[in-house]
This record gives C-alpha cells, sequence and structure tokens, in this order.
C-alpha cells in the first residue's frame, strides 16, 4: 500500500579516500520497494550522536575542513592525518551512508498484515543509513510511537535510552547495586538519572565543572563529583563509601580517569572491610568504557589491588546478549515513558544539506554537553 510515490531520495555520505581525504557529500539514491514484510518511511528527524561522527568524519582533522559544491549539493573535504590512516583500512574507498537511528511517518508498506498495519503511523526504528529521506527497512524493527508523539520526540528513543537502560541491566544482571557514570551531564547522562531516581538506583555523577553538576542538581541528582576539583578524589570516595557503587561506565576513555575511580572504589571497599588484605579488597571493581571523548590511552596506576577489570561495552552487542525478549521489554519502557524519563532535547534542527554547512559541523563535532544536533533530512535545505 502506498499514499506517497517516492522513487528516489537524498541520502548523506561519508567517503575516507586512500588519498587521506574525507569527503562528506550527498547523493541521491533510489527508494527500495518494500518486501511483503517491510515499510519505507519517510524520515523525519534523526539525531547527530557521538557514535554517528565516528563514521561520519572518522579520524578527519576538522581544522582542515572546506567546502565546495552548491547549496543543494554541498561536499564537505577534510584532511586524514597519516597516522591515523591504519585506523581508517577496513572502509578506504567506500562511500558509506551514516546516522543509526530516527524517526518519521510510514508512506509505503509490503503485503503482509504487520507491514500494514503501519501505515501512516509515526515510528522510530534504528539500523544505520538513517541520513536519508526515505529508509526500507522490516516492519517488525521499528517501534510505534506513543499518540500525539512527534518524530522528533521519537528520534533519540533507541541509542541513548537503550543505553542507559543497560546501564542499569547490566548493574543487576553483574551483582552491583550502584553505579558510577562520567560525562554525566550530556543527554544520556540525564535519562540515566532521571531512570535511577525512578528506580531507586544510587548513582554517582562525575562531570568536569560546576556548570555540568548544576545541570545534573536541578533534576534531582544526589551524589555529583566534579573531576576538575581540587577536592575530586576524596568527593569520589566519600560518594562510594555513601553509595556502595562498585561498577562504572566511562564515557571518556582515555587518561587516568578510570583507574582514579578503580583507586576510589578500592579506598572505599577498605573503609568498611572487617579483614586486611595485602591483596586488596576482594571485592570486584568493574569499569566499562563505552566511549572515547578522549581517544588517548587508557592509563591505570594500579592502586587497586586485584579484583578489577576494564572492558569495553557496546550496546549492540549488549542486545544481542540478552535476546530478543528482554530487548524488546526494554523498548516497551522506552515508549511508555518517552515524553519524560527518555525525553531529549535540541540545540538545533537542520536539513541534509544545513547538515554540511562548516559551521554547523564546527559546532556538532565539538560533542559538547547540551548541544544536541537533530537532522530532518525531508527539511527544506
Amino acid at each position: 500500500m502506498s499514499s506517497e510515490n517516492h522513487q528516489t531520495g537524498l541520502q548523506l555520505r561519508s567517503l575516507i579516500k586512500k588519498s587521506g581525504e574525507l569527503e562528506i557529500s550527498l547523493a541521491n539514491v533510489p527508494t527500495p520497494e518494500p518486501a511483503e514484510d517491510e515499510i519505507v518511511v519517510r524520515v523525519e528527524a534523526t539525531p547527530i550522536n557521538p557514535s554517528d561522527l565516528g563514521l561520519l568524519i572518522g579520524a578527519a582533522d576538522m581544522t582542515t575542513a572546506k567546502s565546495s559544491g552548491s547549496k543543494d549539493a554541498p561536499v564537505v573535504t577534510a584532511k586524514v592525518p597519516e597516522a591515523a590512516m591504519k585506523a581508517m583500512a577496513g572502509r578506504l574507498d567506500e562511500s558509506m551512508p551514516v546516522g543509526n537511528e530516527g524517526a518519521g511517518v510510514v508512506i509505503k508498506t509490503g503485503s503482509s498484515d504487520a507491514a500494514k498495519a503501519l501505515m501512516g503511523k509515526t515510528v522510530a526504528m534504528i539500523g544505520g543509513a538513517m541520513y536519508v529521506q526515505y529508509r526500507c527497512l522490516k516492519a517488525r524493527d521499528v517501534l510505534v510511537l506513543p499518540e500525539g508523539a512527534t518524530p522528533a520526540d521519537g528520534a533519540s528513543c533507541f541509542v541513548n535510552p537503550l543505553t542507559a537502560l543497560g546501564m542499569t541491566e547490566t548493574m543487576r544482571r553483574e551483582g552491583h547495586k550502584a553505579l558510577v557514570h562520567t560525562a554525566a551531564a550530556s543527554n544520556l547522562g540525564q535519562m540515566l538519572n532521571r531512570i535511577c531516581i525512578k528506580d531507586g538506583i544510587a548513582l554517582v555523577n562525575i562531570v568536569r565543572s560546576s556548570q555540568q553538576a548544576d545541570i545534573l542538581r536541578k533534576i534531582g541528582a544526589k551524589y555529583v563529583v566534579d573531576s576538575s576539583a581540587p577536592t575530586f578524589m576524596d568527593d569520589l570516595t566519600n560518594a562510594l563509601v555513601e553509595t556502595g557503587a562498585t561498577l562504572a561506565f566511562d564515557a571518556i576513555g582515555g587518561g587516568k580517569l578510570a583507574g582514579q575511580i578503580l583507586t576510589c572504589m578500592e579506598i572505599a571497599a577498605n573503609k568498611t572491610a572487617k579483614v586486611y588484605s595485602r591483596y586488596g579488597s576482594t571485592v570486584h571493581k568493574q569499569v566499562y568504557i563505552y566511549g572515547s571523548l578522549d581517544p588517548g590511552p587508557v592509563e591505570l596506576n594500579r592502586a587497586f589491588g586485584m579484583a578489577w577489570g576494564v572492558g569495553g561495552w557496546l550496546l549492540f552487542p549488549f542486545l544481542q546478549k540478552i535476546g530478543r525478549a528482554d530487548g524488546e521489554r526494554l523498548r516497551q519502557r522506552v515508549a511508555a515513558e518517552l515524553k519524560t524519563t527518555f525525553a531529549s532535547h535540541y540545540t538545533k534542527v537542520v536539513s541534509l544539506q544545513e547538515a554540511l554547512q562548516l559551521s554547523n559541523i564546527a559546532a556538532y563535532a565539538k560533542r559538547a554537553t547540551g548541544e544536541k544536533y537533530l537532522i530532518n533530512p525531508n527539511k527544506g535545505g
């Protein structure tokens, strides 16, 4: 079934050439005809997440960015440092679509009852290639938004909400009772606070400025520590003693912070220990790195005994691990609390063409707290 006939649409694509140049451009691509169990969605909202930037700009030095082409078909180029080219080897000379998640209106469906039931519905979706005007995907893979919800309301209802819920789910499954989160004033961090407040989970928030601390305290966060303060280590240790948190999710990645968290967890555990051990506390302390705001090496000072771990954590492997039924349970919670717990706020809404303006790239590539961009691929350029 169909109420519209759009055979082609614009798609944002990212290419890194073997010559060491990034090229971001718009391509006119055919809209697939939906199979029996598929639908076509007119994409009206898709966020620019930090995870999207890794594909969009790769390792390019955006201070070298230049713009060419026309207003309707802009082209952005930038140099990729030679030292970073090895990390880009898997994608060289391959033009790649970008955008993890998005939302829009179903304009065409396949012949199955499940697909036809979605005609005209506003849905959220995930699966890559979302910076496009029309997206074809399986009917079972979309989330129907509640009555009255707009595409903008549902555009970010997968990556950040499911990541935040994944953190609390991991905590429960691995036997921890409280959490630590870094870069905690982010959109995701604010969601995690609302989840923890609602679910009665103690959460220690690590931020990088007093202004970010104020953001979290205004939404009810109890434990907020500023890594730029001279008393940071003492403040963090005291919060860990109070909460008993032994699990951290770190968005920073590189630098000393992961090691500092483990050190403070060790001090906190020893303050309540009944027996001394020369090998340190037997309480397991875990830091999962899920972001790379600092792409440098992780520095561990080993001042935290022997019962500890540092590892990586990614949303999609986690969802595969817990299975479709539990994943669907988390998705339904997101839908039910879309405008409360999981509400997202955006600094600016841009078209595909505007997303390639150098001034906008400079703003969203900073990954600054409180500055989140939304692309509407069907907005006029």
